[in-house]
């Protein structure tokens, strides 16, 4: 089984922002090879919604511990599904790249972003599979406002097409392509 994690934080005041850009990944990938609806998992911090993607069981999971916390929601279901890191990728915001770019990575600190100290935290280790989808820095004010805030006109048909390119490279790795050579092909 394959556990894809996007980071956000749970709440309709969060919908859209561009903090949540994990969540409207794991989303999109659920609506397009028809996962069902999110649903909570017992006794863990999240939602998830699972089924079949190409003959691959797949889960997609949104933590509901807020971003911060998000190790919380990770590490319980790494452990219940007995998951190898090989079997994970989270997909997070990144503050240092522009709107529309994509970056996978099989490791590396958090860079400053709170989900992924937290998940580092709990399951011990920084060498796991991510999907970095930018959201830029802010032209003004400060960078909470900016993370909390929704990509604008201009940008959201780039979002949109780096959420298009992700779900591919994400589908690959899912019928089994190595995630260090998918960094060749989509970096």
């Amino acid at each position: 089984m394959k556990m894809i994690v996007g980071l956000g934080n749970i709440g309709t005041r969060y919908d859209g922002t561009r903090h949540n850009t994990g969540f409207m990944l794991v989303e999109q990938l659920a609506l397009d090879y028809h996962l069902g609806a999110f649903k909570h998992a017992k006794n863990i911090e999240a939602v998830v919604a699972s089924g079949m993607i190409d003959g691959e069981k797949v889960m997609l999971v949104k933590p509901t511990t807020f971003m911060n916390d998000s190790g919380r929601a990770v590490k319980p279901l790494m452990d219940y599904y007995d998951l190898s890191l090989d079997d994970l990728v989270i997909v997070n915001d990144d503050l240092d790249m522009p709107v529309g770019k994509v970056r996978l990575k099989t490791h590396g600190k958090s860079g400053g972003h709170n989900g992924l100290k937290s998940i580092i935290h709990y399951i011990g280790t920084d060498k796991f599979n991510r999907v970095k989808l930018g959201i830029d820095h802010p032209q003004h004010g400060t960078v909470v406002s900016h993370v909390l805030g929704k990509f604008s006109k201009e940008e959201r048909p780039h979002f949109d097409d780096a959420v298009t390119t992700a779900e591919k490279a994400l589908v690959d790795w899912i019928h089994g392509e190595d995630f260090a050579g998918l960094m060749n092909d989509y970096n």
